[in-house]
């Protein structure tokens, strides 16, 4: 099994009530994705709630394997939620590992 976390930080000009906004859309938006695309074993979308830390959101998710990780970050559906939140992003950081 494959961990995939993935760290985002929105940039620091967006107010927040507008940040707020994006940061649901984007969760929504991937919370749809495991009936979409099966390889995914499981999924969660947490909002940093510690003001002392830089990152925003968490994606925290789970594969049989790294090419079904890799999958999922090409899949046409996934690429469409991410590409609605990368116009928004000061970062980004990723991790894949086995579990």
């Amino acid at each position: 099994m494959v961990k995939h976390v993935v760290l985002f930080k929105i940039k620091e000009e967006i107010p927040q009530d507008e940040k707020q906004i994006i940061m649901t859309t984007f969760k929504e938006g991937i919370m749809a994705l495991p009936d979409i695309i099966p390889c995914i074993k499981s999924i969660n979308v947490g909002f940093n709630i510690n003001p002392d830390e830089q990152w925003d959101i968490c994606l925290d998710s789970t594969f049989d394997t790294l090419d079904d990780a890799r999958f999922y970050s090409t899949h046409p559906s996934h690429v469409a939620v991410a590409g609605k939140l990368k116009p928004h992003l000061a970062g980004r950081s990723c991790v894949d590992f086995n579990i």
